[in-house]
């Protein structure tokens, strides 16, 4: 559902984490980004390694808020099956500088 995303560093981040591809992902951000877990704050790397990428994550958006930096998805991954979430993205010259994830 990416092609409804309005803000496109948020597109890139969906885009490359349903891929799989971790340089797209790492792109898309800044290379100070920071991300929060269920408000927990989160070491990048490894929440990344362990919840998107050695577990198949996925993410089908069903909506976005209007500026394109708030969304509620279903995330699938291998470890936790799948659940319903929103995302909170700060976006900063173009990359996403803090993402905020937990149960919606």
């Amino acid at each position: 559902m990416t092609a409804q995303l309005t803000d496109p560093a948020v597109a890139a981040f969906v885009d490359a984490l349903n891929t799989g591809d971790r340089d797209a992902f790492f792109a898309a951000l800044t290379p100070d980004a920071t991300m929060s877990d269920d408000g927990t704050d989160r070491d990048l790397s490894v929440w990344t390694e362990k919840e998107i990428f050695t577990s198949n994550g996925h993410m089908h958006v069903e909506s976005a808020s209007s500026d394109g930096r708030t969304l509620t998805a279903v995330y699938t991954n291998s470890t936790w099956g799948s659940m319903r979430t929103r995302w909170t993205f700060t976006v900063t010259g173009g990359k996403i500088s803090r993402f905020e994830t937990g149960q919606a």
